[in-house]
């Protein structure tokens, strides 16, 4: 297991840093390793993003020192969404079994969570989000039938896309976190678009089904100043309140968006055209 701490910068130091310095402030490359489960702990609304990968043997979720609590949901609500083989989740006893593209939320105060493939062969790509939490809410299992579908964009803007809204509080409960899945139709590459920011709160992306070979170009940045990089299959990128985040790929893709912070309100953004960005 392994926890990394990013701090917060400013938007206008961000104008000043180079292609590296960005990926290395933003970009999450080590997410879905075998055998690991590997996190970022963002000063971003203390939001973690990361993933786990059980194979031959399950993985148990420990706490962080730089948490400074006892178990690590003690202070925390958790989102999952497999992207991977069949999983099953043991959370305080309570066993929980998620195919491909299912949620599971996981309330605050519950100690115990262990994750494991049910085939080791094809195993469970979990990707996982926590935020803070200040009460404790019920956990549940929600998949592509709960969902709240949108049917947003079109084909002669390249943005045709189904957008599943998992964890929201249309569908569940939570305290501050949201999570849901968007998924770009053939012959579209752009997502979130017209881009968009949100001073009330933060957002994280995490990129799949990016077919071999190919690639999506993540923007962010304030509107008037952005900025991009370049991601892989299975890599994820923090998104501050100030910054746009949107995309475009060689080819279409399925991405999964992540938010916390003041409200759940998922319409509260400030929409910014594609003519005005710079």
């Amino acid at each position: 297991m392994s926890l990394e701490v990013r701090y917060a910068v400013h938007p206008e130091d961000v104008k000043s840093y180079d292609t590296s310095r960005i990926r290395k402030e933003f970009l999450v490359e080590k997410v879905m390793v075998e055998g690991e489960i590997n996190l970022v702990y963002s000063f971003y609304d203390r939001y973690i993003v990361g993933g786990a990968v059980p194979t031959d043997k399950p993985i148990k979720l420990e706490t962080y020192d730089e948490l400074k609590a006892d178990f690590f949901l003690a202070r925390r609500e958790m989102g999952i969404i497999n992207v991977g083989g069949d999983a099953k989740i043991t959370a305080d006893g309570t066993v929980y079994t998620l195919k491909y593209k299912e949620a599971l939320y996981l309330g605050q105060g519950i100690k115990d969570v262990v994750f494991e493939s049910v085939d080791a062969s094809s195993p469970a790509h979990l990707y996982i989000n926590s935020a803070p939490a200040h009460k404790s809410l019920p956990s549940r299992h929600v998949t592509l039938a709960d969902a709240n579908v949108l049917q947003l964009g079109s084909l002669e803007t390249s943005n045709e896309r189904q957008i599943n809204q998992l964890l929201i509080k249309e569908v569940i409960e939570t305290c501050q976190l949201q999570m849901g899945m968007t998924e770009l139709k053939p012959g579209s590459v752009w997502n979130t678009m017209p881009a968009h920011t949100h001073n009330r709160r933060m957002e994280a992306y995490f990129y799949f089904e990016v077919p071999e070979n190919q690639a999506v170009c993540h923007f962010m940045g304030q509107p008037e100043e952005t900025r991009h990089i370049w991601m892989k299959n299975e890599e994820a990128v923090l998104s501050p309140s100030w910054s746009i985040h949107s995309a475009a790929g060689t080819s279409n893709y399925i991405f999964i968006w992540g938010m916390a912070g003041e409200n759940l309100d998922y319409t509260d953004m400030d929409v910014r055209q594609p003519n005005e960005l710079k």
